[in-house]
């Protein structure tokens, strides 16, 4: 194969122990949501950003604080709501009354992992400041640029059910994230679990696991794993298909689609499968890796029509769909 460089085996034996030790945190302290605590460390992988969406109650601010906890990075929280401003978020100018200048205040957003909680309850131009941020990873404050940490992750969390105080979130702002992960109710038997680990408090603690340091070194080492141009392809066909829907799926599940993928959806489709490569204990990618997180990476850039709505159609039915019918190399 062309340009395959061989990935020393102790050095994926590494990161795996890396992500080895994040994950046992995370399940010390959280129930079920395997897909979540997946989701969230592929995300940390690639340096990208998350969305996370359920009903109210179902720990999405949990999951990712703890994630967040088990690496000794510096961590903000931001609660969105209606009347949150830009500078809020990014900063702002303030005036030095002693000796008459104007002095920057970098805001909360100038951190490694910022949990943007509720992201759907902030206005629209309030959500319009993490565009730069998230794509750019830098701010321009006062017409000078303050450039975010090597290491920089959102994680942002809304109710889908809300409709008042809340504010759809723009296409541009959803093609932001790397990933969309849905959480749903988890089973008496976890929830017993839950019950009884909120008894012996074991959310009151917390302590890091792994380092920055730790963590830049599973991003470099995501960047190397090769991927053949037959995956490529396969990733573009797969992206391809939600914008040609018609011609892959047929007319009866295409009249539901308004907008397809970006080229950010292929983009990241291919750096993701990058990361569960890794994870899995090797330096190539395989079409079954692209295969498994394909619904995250594709579910929020796929615009369905209210005709879809109404005979309950879902962003997940069409990705199936297309997974049938678009062959693996």
């Amino acid at each position: 194969m062309n340009n395959f460089t061989v990935i020393p085996q102790e050095e994926i034996n590494k990161a795996l122990s890396i992500a080895h030790r994040i994950n046992n945190y995370y399940y010390e302290k959280m129930v079920g949501q395997q897909q979540l605590g997946t989701s969230l460390l592929l995300t940390m992988m690639v340096n990208g950003h998350i969305l996370i969406e359920s009903v109210p109650g179902l720990a999405k601010t949990t999951a990712a604080k703890t994630m967040t906890e088990a690496v000794n990075g510096q961590f903000s929280r931001i609660q969105c709501t209606p009347d949150l401003l830009p500078s809020d978020i990014i900063g702002t100018q303030i005036l030095n009354y002693s000796t008459n200048t104007f002095e920057t205040k970098l805001g909360p957003v100038h951190a490694n992992f910022v949990l943007l909680d509720e992201i759907n309850r902030s206005s629209a131009k309030t959500q319009s400041a993490m565009l730069e941020v998230m794509q750019e990873h830098q701010t321009t404050i006062g017409g000078e640029v303050f450039p975010m940490p090597e290491i920089f992750m959102v994680i942002a969390t809304q109710n889908p059910i809300e409709q008042e105080g809340t504010y759809l979130l723009s296409e541009a702002q959803l093609d932001r994230f790397f990933l969309k992960q849905k959480l749903d109710y988890p089973s008496p038997e976890e929830e017993l679990t839950i019950l009884n680990r909120i008894e012996k408090d074991v959310f009151s603690t917390s302590n890091s696991v792994a380092t920055l340091d730790e963590i830049k070194y599973l991003q470099d080492l995501t960047k190397k794993v090769y991927i053949d141009e037959s995956v490529k392809k396969y990733v573009v066909s797969l992206v391809d298909a939600t914008r040609h829907a018609e011609k892959y799926i047929g007319k009866e599940l295409a009249q539901y689609i308004t907008l397809g993928s970006s080229i950010r959806g292929a983009i990241c489709l291919m750096e993701i499968s990058k990361a569960v490569a890794i994870l899995s204990g090797r330096d190539y990618v395989t079409p079954d890796d692209v295969k498994s997180q394909i619904h995250s990476v594709l579910r929020h850039r796929i615009t369905l029509n209210f005709a879809a709505v109404a005979d309950g159609v879902t962003e997940e039915q069409i990705i199936d769909a297309i997974l049938r019918v678009v062959p693996a190399p």
